[in-house]
């Protein structure tokens, strides 16, 4: 029913906003995306691991802005991707979808470490987990973290959710840019090559570097993620 049995999606904090100034986490959203999750889960029989922002929280480079040690800032940016983590953990499981929180920074009481061998394992029992913190580091984004836990769990493909309309990448800003042009397909080199804002640089190098396809589309749009896997050709595809 899909060409592949294990997925990484990388959801931005801003995807679990709402359009208001004030809401940080909007309850609907979140629960919205853990429902079309565990449906995917148990109609389709494919494993999700999930990696989160935290952009709706905290920026490192909102700190950087005002002065703070981007180090520092960076860390914070870290704690605030868990909050996210510990929302989409709680939709889920009240949706019946059991779940693990596994973060690069130790906080016993309320996630596990991440271990490769042990999210490989809760994946195969069916089991969503939900990578936090980042790679731990700072000056690493959660395009990154994203991308290396796709390589590390050896994930068929890395699945970057959009927010904010756009639905792909395209030749140049949709924003600024209203004949902009969607890319159906596009190559990892090209992408370098002509410096698409895609995702973060060290992210695509790596998928590249490890043949991991990336498929590029809006999580904002209901059904988007079943679509994607099965087999629709939404948004971008870049390999």
């Amino acid at each position: 029913m899909t060409e592949w049995s294990r997925v990484v999606l990388k959801l931005s904090g801003e995807a679990f906003a709402s359009d208001a100034a004030d809401e940080t986490i909007d309850g609907s959203v979140v629960e919205r995306i853990a429902k079309e999750i565990a449906e995917v889960i148990s109609e389709l029989g494919v494993q999700v691991a999930v990696v989160v922002g935290g952009g709706n929280i905290w920026r490192g480079a909102t700190g950087m802005a005002t002065g703070m040690d981007r180090a520092s800032a960076d860390y914070m940016g870290m704690l605030a991707t868990v909050i996210n983590a510990l929302a989409l953990q709680d939709a889920l499981e009240r949706q019946g979808q059991p779940t693990r929180v596994q973060t690069a920074i130790g906080m016993s009481q309320i996630a596990e470490p991440y271990i490769r061998l042990r999210a490989i394992r809760h994946l195969e029992k069916g089991r969503v987990v939900v990578f936090a913190a980042g790679t731990g580091n700072p000056f690493f984004t959660t395009d990154t973290a994203g991308a290396l836990r796709a390589v590390e769990i050896e994930a068929d493909v890395f699945f970057k959710g959009t927010h904010g309309g756009a639905d792909g990448v395209y030749d140049s800003d949709p924003k600024t840019n209203p004949d902009a042009r969607l890319l159906p397909e596009i190559s990892f080199d090209e992408v370098i090559a002509r410096g698409l804002r895609a995702m973060d640089l060290t992210a695509i190098t790596l998928c590249r570097e490890n043949h991991l396809a990336i498929r590029v589309f809006s999580i904002m749009e209901p059904g988007n993620l079943r679509r994607t896997l099965q087999g629709e050709q939404i948004g971008t595809l870049i390999h």
